[in-house]
């Protein structure tokens, strides 16, 4: 089997503004991959229309690797979850995967390689109040994951999910107070959160060529929060 080279391929990266999203494209692109990180006025992932239009455009979908990393986490509790509320969640982080991994499988399959990262969440196995909507879309995505690794395989296409816990990023800060920050590090065993760079350091290997033999994996990042 031919390995291909880091500088010979190509990355499209999701939601890679801020956080691990960030952490990933930079990462990828410090190993040497080519990458492309949509803005949202190029790529709304709540909208099916503006996914379909930018997978439309040429060249966009003709790349080695996809992370699906953008994503929505509403706090709201299920009693009063407004529907549209519920249905956006789903669409940005569970229909807008779909539609993505389905636009590059052409040119994956073609060139019989491909790599798929879905970022996925702890959230998909444990829950708090009010990650109703998160937990129902990330759960999901895992089953998803588990279904394209298994439709992509025999054209040599891994297809993986990153579970990471509770990371540094603004998203974090947003939905949780200082104290409730301090309250989740002490629920981790290794007693702090992660960063984002840890979190694209296991994406980059996955989605790399190094990796050859991993796929419909549901992969926890965590710091040991899941093993209690």
């Amino acid at each position: 089997m031919i390995i291909p080279q880091a500088h010979n391929l190509s990355a499209l990266i999701t939601g890679a503004s801020r956080g691990i999203g960030k952490a990933i494209a930079e990462s990828f692109t410090q190993a040497g991959y080519r990458v492309l990180t949509p803005s949202r006025e190029e790529l709304e992932l709540s909208s099916v229309e503006s996914v379909k239009a930018y997978t439309a455009v040429p060249g966009n979908t003709k790349v080695d690797i996809l992370v699906n990393n953008a994503g929505e986490n509403p706090i709201c509790e299920i009693e009063s979850l407004p529907c549209d509320t519920f249905e956006r969640t789903l669409r940005v982080n569970l229909s807008a995967p779909l539609l993505l991994m389905q636009a590059v499988l052409p040119s994956m399959r073609r060139q019989q390689w491909g790599r798929i990262v879905n970022i996925s969440s702890s959230y998909s196995s444990v829950s708090r109040p009010g990650r109703g909507a998160y937990g129902a879309a990330k759960s999901g995505l895992n089953s998803l994951t588990r279904t394209a690794a298994l439709e992509f395989a025999r054209d040599n296409i891994l297809v993986n999910a990153i579970c990471p816990g509770f990371v540094e990023t603004d998203l974090t800060r947003k939905n949780n107070t200082p104290e409730q920050i301090k309250t989740l590090c002490g629920q981790v065993p290794l007693g702090r959160l992660a960063s984002p760079e840890e979190v694209a350091t296991l994406v980059l290997f996955v989605a790399s060529p190094q990796n050859t033999y991993i796929t419909g994996q549901i992969i926890n990042i965590d710091g040991g929060f899941l093993c209690q």
